[in-house]
């Protein structure tokens, strides 16, 4: 069994060594993707809402990359910094997941790289056609 490496530049660059997604058989693995514009590099303005839109839309890149989407997504585990953030973070989440959302986790951390406010990783399946 091998894996094949994920990347690409419409989601930001990984800020230590890990690969942005990992692919075995029909599964992606995402590393966890924060709010961060791929462009600057740097956290989107806007607080918990826009940086969980931003992180979607990062992941949403990364398994579009990897030939999957948000709509094969089967489990997200999500990061708040402040579980206060939780409702907000659930509404958009709901936004773009549509009526049949993945399994998931949802934790409160004590911090998140670059301070984030939220990080989500997700598992997906690739149908290979």
């Amino acid at each position: 069994m091998t894996k094949k490496i994920i990347a690409t530049d419409k989601a930001p660059a990984a800020v230590g060594p890990y690969s942005q997604g990992v692919r075995v058989r029909n599964l992606i693995f995402t590393a966890g993707q924060a709010g961060l514009d791929p462009a600057t590099g740097r956290l989107v303005e806007g607080g918990i809402e826009a940086q969980t839109r931003q992180t979607l839309k990062n992941l949403s890149a990364i398994l579009q990359a990897a030939g999957s989407s948000l709509s094969q997504v089967v489990k997200t585990t999500v990061f708040l910094q402040d579980i206060a953030d939780f409702q907000t973070m659930n509404r958009v989440y709901a936004e773009l997941f549509g009526g049949h959302p993945p399994a998931r986790s949802t934790v409160q951390v004590a911090a998140l790289p670059l301070g984030a406010l939220v990080e989500i990783e997700a598992v997906a399946i690739v149908e290979d056609g």
